[in-house]
């Protein structure tokens, strides 16, 4: 699951002002995490976990997740701007023994490889036909920028799934915080990927709100599953991904 948007220390960020379905939903997430996830199950939460600048803010919001059941796998959001691209490796350090931090690396559950990162895809701005809503063009300078960035994180995916192959692994899940492709894309640089190593499944999030929820692909596609969880999709009970 992904998209906590924990909020304890800045208030002022409370997701409520977006609709009911995020009105007390940090609690209905705990409850259904404790309900679902065992001690010995692994949870991967797929980014944009709070609305703190820095980890002083993001103090209570980590407390929260570090509490919850389970080996607890932390993603990179575009909106956790406490945690640096450079500074993975410090916080594993500094939260060892009570969350991992998935970006440049990789962990394990069974034979698998979990792998991932922030991911990237163009968000516009898009220009549309106010008559049929269709798009009709995007601004090029935006999405030249985009490929800067989907380059960025595509190294630091490979990263981890260099690591894992020369560890010896063969079966992989790639993690996203991004959608794999844009509302104008039918594959992308993360989806070729996912083909090319043979990946079972690609997990994202960041898409909310029902006008979002299908900017990108879901179910099976070309041999890999693909999966939007976001919070606010999944009603906060997350997915079982792998039994």
């Amino acid at each position: 699951m992904g998209d906590l948007h924990l909020s304890f220390s800045t208030p002022e960020k409370s997701q409520e002002r977006f609709g009911k379905i995020w009105k007390d939903h940090e609690w209905k997430a705990k409850k259904n995490i404790e309900k679902l996830v065992r001690p010995d199950d692994t949870l991967v939460l797929t980014g944009d976990h709070s609305w703190g600048n820095n980890l002083v803010q993001c103090q209570r919001d980590l407390e929260f997740i570090e509490a919850l059941p389970g080996r607890k796998i932390l993603l990179r959001g575009n909106h956790d701007h406490f945690w640096k691209a450079n500074q993975t490796e410090k916080l594993n350090e500094m939260f060892k023994g009570k969350l991992l931090f998935l970006q440049n690396n990789f962990y394990t559950y069974r034979d698998y490889a979990l792998v991932g990162s922030k991911g990237f895809c163009f968000e516009g701005p898009f220009f549309i036909d106010t008559r049929t809503d269709l798009i009709t063009g995007y601004d090029k300078a935006a999405y030249e920028q985009s490929v800067k960035l989907v380059d960025r994180e595509m190294k630091r995916l490979m990263t981890g799934i260099d690591a894992a192959k020369a560890a010896g692994y063969t079966k992989y899940i790639i993690f996203l915080h991004y959608p794999p492709t844009s509302v104008i894309q039918t594959d992308s640089e993360f989806t070729r990927l996912a083909e090319e190593i043979g990946a079972e499944q690609v997990i994202y999030s960041h898409s909310h709100g029902k006008e979002r929820f299908h900017d990108s692909i879901q179910g099976r596609y070309h041999g890999v599953k693909y999966s939007l969880v976001s919070g606010d999709y999944l009603n906060f009970k997350p997915i079982r991904v792998l039994k």
